[in-house]
């Protein structure tokens, strides 16, 4: 799984895992309480009475089935044939294993419900609702702890008989040494399945922790744009890179290099911050993707089927911010602002270079080069914006209607013939 897959990708892997990881210690549990009952029975001396044996062979066929259900289950995981339904059946047979052992033992010993609890197999409770934590679920959780609550309450109101004296000794003999066994048992198998619990969750929120550290370690290199593409497509196919269209947005601070010179260093990082502030925001509204800062300028980039409407929507939202900014400052007796934005479209590169380390999104080719250019133009020209007919002609803006005025055409060295462009102050 990529490092930068979605949570609910790590939650559905988490979960499949856990069913494996359930199915082992069902059949764990089986096979303890199988041995358990084993050396319970064969250390006791006292012949059983009938009831008992009646008891004996219901809990081992119960225990057998148990163990199947187990192996069943894990065959399943494994093969990936488990689907979500399924958990909640398997946790149902979770809770009548341990209901239907109870019941048995109250049929069989003739009990009173109020002495459920003494029953072995009640305290398989802890079992059970550690295997209902290893899922993750707290819907599934609360199904399992409602479950089991009104099947003791149920069995708890059982009343087959008068207690009488017999029933008192069969109580006392459910207290003797072996039972007791049984239930340390069923204690120890509990605490191991809630260590095992402890130890999954542990590593799910290790697991989350790194890949979140990684994903923001890579968004220090990488535009947050393509985190998603990365989860998708993975790092190998960045790095191959495509040729698609793109419009590239180029914005500078006109005389900035004047400006700075002398100037506190204190004053040109928060002017540079408040700079790049305004940039992304605009970046952000209109789903531009930044390329990069360069001091005093930035590179932005649009793709996809709207890029050159929200390119162009950007490049106006762009002047408008920088021009509050500069009302801003002239009414704090600071210095105005004046920028330069030129925009372009066309055909680019675009593809990630370098390694996990420190990686690159870079974006080269005559549009790019084209789009620089025009920003140059905006001094030269004394225009704020200057954008080129083609970007205008792929976001299908007539350019009279949004107060475009059209320019001289842009002579670039290494072109033959000029570029359409318009401009707006």
């Amino acid at each position: 799984m990529s490092i930068l897959a979605p949570d609910n990708a790590l939650l559905k892997k988490a979960e499949v895992e856990a069913e494996q990881v359930v199915s082992l210690l069902r059949v764990a549990v089986s096979l303890g309480l199988l041995g358990m009952f084993y050396l319970a029975v064969a250390g006791s001396e006292i012949e059983p009475e009938h009831y008992l044996r009646r008891q004996w062979v219901f809990a081992v066929m119960t225990m057998v089935s148990y163990l199947l259900v187990g192996l069943g289950a894990f065959w399943m995981a494994r093969t990936g044939r488990i689907r979500s339904w399924m958990v909640w059946l398997l946790v149902t047979v979770d809770c009548l294993f341990m209901l239907a052992n109870t019941w048995v033992s109250l049929l069989n010993s003739g009990l009173p419900g109020e002495l459920t609890f003494i029953l072995p197999p009640t305290w398989l409770v802890p079992v059970i609702l550690g295997f209902t934590v290893l899922r993750f679920n707290p819907y599934l959780q609360a199904y399992c702890v409602t479950f089991i609550a009104v099947g003791l309450a149920a069995l708890s109101l059982w009343q087959p008989e008068e207690v009488t004296p017999y029933i008192v000794e069969r109580a006392q003999n459910l207290l003797s040494g072996p039972p007791n066994i049984v239930r340390v048992t069923m204690i120890a198998l509990g605490g191991i399945v809630l260590v095992v619990a402890a130890w999954r969750t542990r590593r799910l929120v290790h697991q989350s922790i790194s890949e979140a550290q990684q994903k923001a370690n890579l968004n220090r290199y990488l535009p947050v744009q393509l985190t998603a593409r990365l989860a998708n497509t993975g790092l190998d196919e960045l790095r191959r890179g495509r040729r698609q269209n793109m419009a590239v947005l180029f914005i500078d601070i006109r005389g900035f290099t004047r400006w700075s010179q002398g100037r506190d260093p204190q004053q040109v990082g928060d002017f540079i911050t408040d700079f790049r502030s305004r940039v992304q925001g605009s970046a952000d509204a209109c789903g531009g993707m930044i390329d990069k800062f360069m001091g005093d300028a930035a590179m932005i980039l649009f793709e996809g089927d709207t890029a050159a409407v929200r390119a162009v929507d950007c490049a106006s939202g762009l002047a408008k911010s920088m021009a509050e900014w500069s009302d801003t400052r002239q009414a704090a007796m600071e210095d105005a602002v004046a920028v330069g934005i030129g925009l372009h479209w066309g055909e680019v590169f675009s593809g990630v270079v370098g390694d996990p380390q420190r990686l690159e999104y870079t974006v080269f080719g005559d549009t790019v080069n084209i789009a620089a250019r025009l920003e140059q133009l905006t001094k030269q020209e004394q225009q704020g914006i200057i954008v080129s007919a083609a970007v205008l002609e792929a976001a299908s803006v007539a350019p009279a209607s949004q107060g475009w005025s059209p320019l001289p055409a842009a002579e670039l060295r290494g072109r033959s013939g000029g570029i359409e462009i318009f401009g707006r102050r």
